[in-house]
């Protein structure tokens, strides 16, 4: 498959900044003074779900001021389609987990079909409970769940295909400090 970096700069060019790094840096500061009330004293097991979780949750772990573990997952849903749970397991979680609290830390809950299946799969492993977070929250009614949200969100952000902060435009511009959408058509 041949990229053509030229689209992929023109799309970032063209692109709507919908929250900047002031804000995405604030979000995330509030994030983990609510995670570190919440799991302090719980010895927990984080997991970041890769690529997306990987920029949020080297910016979000090192404000969270309790001992914790660090590890990562791999799971992606097929197709990116509307429907469906199918996961394609790239990394299971390799930790023992058995009693205890674990904190997953992924970019964005979209529809919520990964986070749903990643959170089930960690509770049938023993966990004594699993925690999300999310830095987006992608405000729509196609939830996997009605009013599905994660523990922990940054921000709501309209229904656009995103990118920054580590969700991606064809596997690039994860590494974007803000987040932006796609230019609107029209």
């Amino acid at each position: 498959m041949t990229i053509d970096l030229k689209e992929i700069q023109r799309v970032r060019d063209e692109a709507d900044c919908l929250m900047s790094a002031l804000q995405v840096d604030q979000a995330i500061a509030q994030m983990a003074g609510d995670i570190t009330a919440r799991l302090k004293y719980t010895n927990p097991m984080v997991y970041c779900v890769m690529n997306g979780g990987l920029i949020f949750a080297g910016q979000l772990i090192p404000k969270l001021d309790f001992p914790l573990e660090v590890a990562y997952l791999h799971a992606t849903r097929y197709g990116h389609a509307l429907t469906g749970t199918f996961l394609d397991w790239r990394v299971r979680p390799t930790h023992d987990i058995t009693g205890r609290s674990v904190l997953v830390i992924d970019d964005i809950l979209d529809e919520g079909h990964t986070l749903e299946a990643i959170v089930n799969y960690l509770k049938s492993e023993g966990a004594k409970e699993v925690l999300t977070a999310v830095l987006v929250h992608k405000i729509h009614d196609r939830k996997v769940r009605p009013g599905q949200r994660a523990d922990f969100s940054g921000l709501d952000v309209e229904d656009r295909y995103l990118f920054g902060c580590g969700m991606d435009y064809k596997g690039y511009w994860r590494n974007l400090p803000g987040i932006y959408a796609l230019k609107e058509s029209g």
